[in-house]
């Protein structure tokens, strides 16, 4: 019915409700004050002649009455015959009231509610959804063994529903299935599993949800649903994305490595604080093994960034913690201030926030301290948020802010809340005990605590010189004579017991004061508390071993005072130290030792967080919070040592992947990697928009081309048709280099945004290159336009040419051609001299006119075994890489693979089958070979574009009748072309690549390897590089570029003085290959 219908109705009825409502009024005022029940009752009354009444105005006025008792809290039940006898009205609007109440009371009244259960199964098929979904929850609601088919097979119907909010209510009712007959369990993942395929953001959160619910333990459910998990957190509803965060976090300590091995360990605070993310990781590659993030890992720290700014508190406490667990020491600076903006919401949220953010900063100080002053106490603060902030103020505590939060803690002594003064004193111990060199400050002002008027003040500073005093007694005798004065005047009695301890220990350095204060002790010994009376025996044994003339026979009195005392530990403890000091028959040995027993050096107490033991719990969990495991807490697991397969999140790259050289289908492949293009896009440009919030250093550094993540492997997805006037990457160093015009730095900022984006969309990339070529076009000279329109029509004529390689490689991938790539009429299996030739006058880049490609000064026969002939079954394959620039594309390593029949039967059909390269990886297959006779062998050369990393190019090798997994993994110095250029121009490029960009070590040998032809044998062996002429004899200079991106490398091996040492230089923007290449070259260096 609709809501118009429902108005009129209501002003039909109105009259009969009034009646209604006068009666009950009518009714209940005779009782007065004296019938509280009866009124109660006869309401009630007046409710169920409301609810029979044939006016739907009436039932409906009922049951918004009715639904308002229980939102305040009171009992309805016994309406419960009344209102379901409507379970069936036509009218939506009493319906949904009906249902509401139902789920409340149907637990309660389940007899009454199975009455009805034919009902709720013909709403499940009502044409409204949100009766359909009532229906759902309120068959949930029946707790009844005996329906479990029945909810099995709702749920299942249900989760197949057109409706996103039907299909929410299903993966709710899943939960409360399980919790009813935990034997459905396998049915019920099946269905969770359907719901997690879903794509509506209504549904994520609430499937997840039964997810942690029935099969936390099932992370093979998840696999495939990863990435859109990741892309949809953003839309979905603010509890679902607190599931979804806490799932996912428990997820990637599963599934990828740690991030924290790059960071030098915990205490690099305040570095990775003040540097950016960029200058932080280029420092750490240097120092150890470099670690390159998954992709999917940078994809989910990347997406939950932006909910940092959620309204939601929980979101945000969500979103710290996964940065805390997951994200790279260096990037979980950004938390701390979104977590101190949680300090304005109310008190049970500070509670919170303030208990995770103690326990952050115990590890790392660094992220919080610019907050510091956020953390004052404020007068209306309730005493344990005044408690909380005390701890982190003690965990920022440094020499640098030392004085300013001891003034703090002056006034806090002063405050009226005395259980916060008292924690301000233990602060001030701690600092004391943290920093050396305010301790005798903090000592000397908790001395002058001691004349405080207030016990409760005095007590505390007692005990907290005690403990100070512990960690160097011989230099305060005089403060402990003051606090043996104290005795008479200070009542508590860990405050008193703190004194007799302290003098005990010190007994021989206080000797005249010691036996006086046992002598008052014995006086008052009966009426002491118990913690007292056992430190008065312990310090009567102390004195009868050090001063047994003058304390003999007052240890005795004592001695016989707690032999008859009420409690049991006193009179133990009294019987021991009688038998262990007073020598007699029945002694035992341990006598000889009393001495050493009682007075032995006692360490020093070691002034702890409360908050270091929570460290191994999740923060934001309720376990964290009251440190004990509750039940339900999933434990994070530690990081593995080996990532598991990734591939298994990766099913439609691998489908774009397989189906990316056709040219053909790269328009059908748009509709598919859309969504996934979109939302990384939007999430680059939300991260560059909230960079300035970041304390510790934007984050976009990670995604630049300085980063050496697998990350920016997949941003260089689209590296073939990227541009059509060279690398990307190069163009920005010329435009450093020489920012000639205004068009060039344009040109510049197009390039930074196609480098950023992570889009493997081949439309958008052919539209983007487009765009790009045209503007570079515009922008440069006459002369450069005309070369490259000769080149063009190079490139046609080529193209009419190879006619049978058009199955292979599209006509965008020609255009992109180098200009230092003049392409040959035939791919012949090795380069000819002429093309040699031809590609040596060329230069790398337009943009520069002293820095060009080399032929390569050596060319290593090392060959490495592609299939061996037994695996191969009679084929052999070896490849070795020609160092010469590719043909096939100018971001890719040429490579020449040798394939030999070594059996008695021709083979036939040697072809290329299936590739499963890692994101952005690209390769130029060689065509398909129809036959090859026994014992003969043919070369054949392909393109591989590896994107400036060693992974492997992983393929199949297939033959008519088999095919056979193999991999091609490069040398590091294989991904080099060598650059010829000035020792000026070395020297100017040098000065633009030092800091983070410089890596070094020094080498030790022989000096006969010291000599010129040495080194260079020695370095051009290794890697693909070009000499530098150099006018001094002491230098060798070698200059190469990347073949993707191609960022100059920049070698200098300097001999020292002494002739059997040296240093190895390596200048680079690609800060982990040259920390690669410096492990490789140290060694080769070396040795003799």
């Amino acid at each position: 019915m609709s809501s118009n219908s429902f108005v009129y109705n209501e002003q039909s009825g109105g009259g009969e409700a009034a009646e209604l409502g006068q009666e009950a009024t009518a009714t209940i005022s005779p009782a007065g004050a004296f019938g509280l029940f009866s009124s109660d009752l006869k309401k009630n009354e007046d409710l169920k002649q409301m609810l029979e009444s044939s006016k739907d105005s009436a039932k409906l006025d009922a049951m918004k009455r009715i639904v308002g008792m229980i939102a305040k809290g009171k009992n309805a039940s016994e309406l419960f015959p009344a209102v379901v006898k409507n379970v069936a009205s036509k009218n939506i609007e009493i319906k949904k009231l009906v249902y509401v109440y139902l789920v409340r009371y149907a637990e309660e009244q389940q007899d009454l509610a199975l009455l009805s259960i034919s009902t709720f199964q013909r709403a499940l098929k009502d044409p409204n959804q949100l009766i359909r979904a009532s229906a759902l929850r309120v068959l949930s609601s029946i707790r009844v063994p005996i329906i479990v088919p029945i909810m099995m097979l709702a749920i299942k119907e249900a989760s197949a529903d057109l409706s996103p909010y039907v299909r929410k209510n299903a993966a709710h009712a899943i939960q409360k299935l399980y919790s009813l007959d935990p034997e459905q369990k396998e049915m019920l993942i099946e269905v969770i599993e359907k719901l997690l395929r879903d794509k509506s953001t209504l549904v994520a959160g609430s499937v997840v949800m039964a997810f942690e619910e029935v099969c936390p333990d099932r992370i093979d459910l998840i696999h495939k649903n990863y990435r859109k998990l990741c892309n949809l957190l953003v839309d979905v509803e603010e509890w679902g994305q607190v599931v979804i965060i806490h799932m996912l976090t428990r997820y990637a300590r599963t599934q990828f490595v740690s991030p924290w091995k790059e960071d030098g360990g915990l205490e690099d605070n305040e570095k990775s604080f003040y540097e950016s993310d960029d200058e932080q990781k280029e420092k750490t590659d240097r120092r150890k093994k470099p670690y390159a993030m998954d992709p999917d890992h940078r994809l989910l720290i990347r997406n939950t960034k932006p909910l940092l700014q959620s309204r939601n508190a929980a979101v945000v406490m969500a979103v710290a913690q996964l940065y805390w667990h997951i994200s790279p020491k260096s990037e979980t600076g950004i938390i701390s201030k979104s977590l101190v903006r949680l300090l304005r919401s109310n008190r049970e949220v500070q509670y919170i926030v303030l208990q995770n953010i103690a326990t952050m900063s115990i590890q790392r100080k660094g992220i919080f301290e610019p907050y510091l002053k956020s953390f004052y106490v404020r007068s209306t603060d309730p005493t344990m948020i005044k408690t909380l902030k005390l701890e982190i103020l003690t965990n920022l505590a440094n020499e640098a802010n030392i004085s300013t939060l001891l003034r703090e803690f002056q006034t806090y002594v002063k405050s009226q809340d005395k259980q916060f003064a008292a924690a301000t004193i233990q602060t001030i111990g701690r600092c004391a005990a943290n920093i050396s060199e305010v301790a005798d400050t903090c000592l000397n002002g908790l001395v002058c605590l001691l004349s405080n008027r207030d016990e409760i003040v005095v007590a505390e500073s007692v005990v907290v010189i005690k403990k100070l005093l512990q960690m160097q007694p011989a230099q305060h005798g005089e403060i402990i004579k003051h606090m043996g004065k104290l005795l008479d005047s200070i009542t508590v009695p860990v405050a008193r017991a703190s004194i007799l301890w302290l003098i005990g220990e010190n007994c021989e350095r206080v000797p005249k004061i010691a036996p006086d204060v046992l002598r008052k002790m014995a006086k008052s010994f009966t009426s002491e508390d118990d913690l007292v009376k056992l430190q008065i025996l312990n310090l009567g044994a102390k004195l009868y071993l050090t001063n047994s003339k003058q304390t003999k026979l007052l240890t005795q009195y004592v001695l016989n005072l707690g032999k008859y005392d009420q409690n049991y530990d006193i009179r133990d403890r009294t019987r021991f130290i009688r038998q262990l000091i007073v020598p007699n028959e029945k002694s035992g040995a341990l006598s000889k030792y009393a001495k050493k027993i009682f007075l032995a050096q006692k360490p020093a107490p070691l002034l702890e967080s409360p908050f270091k033991d929570r460290e191994h719990f999740q923060l934001g969990t309720l376990s964290h919070t009251l440190n004990i495991k509750a039940s339900g807490y999933l434990e994070l697991s530690n990081w593995p040592e080996v990532a598991p397969d990734p591939s298994v999140r990766n099913v439609e790259v691998i489908e774009l992947a397989k189906e990316w050289t056709p040219a053909g289908k790269a328009k059908k492949e748009n509709p598919s990697k859309k969504f996934y293009s979109e939302s990384e896009e939007e999430e680059d440009s939300s991260d560059s928009g909230s960079d300035s919030e970041s304390e510790s250093g934007s984050e976009s550094g990670d995604d630049g081309a300085s980063s050496e993540d697998t990350s920016e492997d997949s941003e260089d997805s689209s590296n073939e048709q990227e541009s059509e006037n060279g690398s990307v990457a190069e163009d920005k160093a010329a435009t450093k280099r020489n920012p000639e015009t205004k068009g060039e730095s344009d040109s510049e900022d197009g390039e930074k945004k196609n480098k950023k984006s992570q889009t493997s969309d081949s439309s958008n990339v052919e539209s983007s290159s487009i765009e790009e070529s045209s503007s570079e076009s515009e922008s440069q000279s006459e002369n450069e336009s005309e070369s490259r329109k000769v080149t063009k029509e190079k490139e046609k004529k080529l193209k009419q040419d190879r006619i049978s390689l058009t199955k292979d490689v599209s006509l965008l991938d020609l255009d992109d051609f180098n200009p230092i790539s003049t392409p040959v009429a035939l791919p012949t299996p090795v380069l000819s001299p002429s093309l040699i030739a031809d590609l040596e006058g060329l230069n790398l880049s337009t943009s520069s006119s002293v820095i060009s490609v080399s032929t390569p000064v050596f060319v290593p026969v090392k060959t490495h075994v592609l299939l061996h002939r037994m695996s191969g079954k009679g084929l052999a394959a070896h490849y070795f890489f020609p160092r010469q620039p590719c043909i096939f594309g100018d971001k890719m390593v040429s490579v020449q693979i040798t394939l030999e029949n070594t059996s008695d039967q021709k083979i036939e059909n040697i072809h290329i089958g299936g590739k499963k390269l890692p994101i952005g990886m690209q390769m130029h297959i060689f065509n398909p070979i129809d036959s090859l006779e026994p014992k003969g062998s043919i070369t054949v050369s392909m393109g591989i574009d590896f994107c400036d990393s060693t992974q492997t190019a992983s393929f199949q090798l297939c033959t008519k009748d088999n095919c056979f997994n193999v991999n091609i993994q490069p040398p590091i110095g294989e991904l080099l072309l060598p650059v010829a250029m000035s020792e000026k121009d070395f020297k100017k490029e040098q000065g633009m690549l030092t800091g983070m960009n410089e890596t070094s070590a020094t080498i030790i040998t022989a000096p006969q390897n010291f000599t010129p032809s040495v080194i260079l044998q020695k370095v051009v062996n290794v890697a693909n590089m070009g000499a530098v002429p150099s006018g001094q004899d002491k230098i060798h200079r070698f200059a190469a570029k990347t073949v993707h991106s191609g960022s100059l490398m920049l070698v200098t091996v300097e001999l020292k003085e002494e002739g059997s040492t040296a240093q190895l230089i390596i200048n680079t923007e690609k800060t982990v290959i040259g920390s690669v290449l410096l492990r490789e070259l140290k060694p080769v260096l070396s040795q003799g």
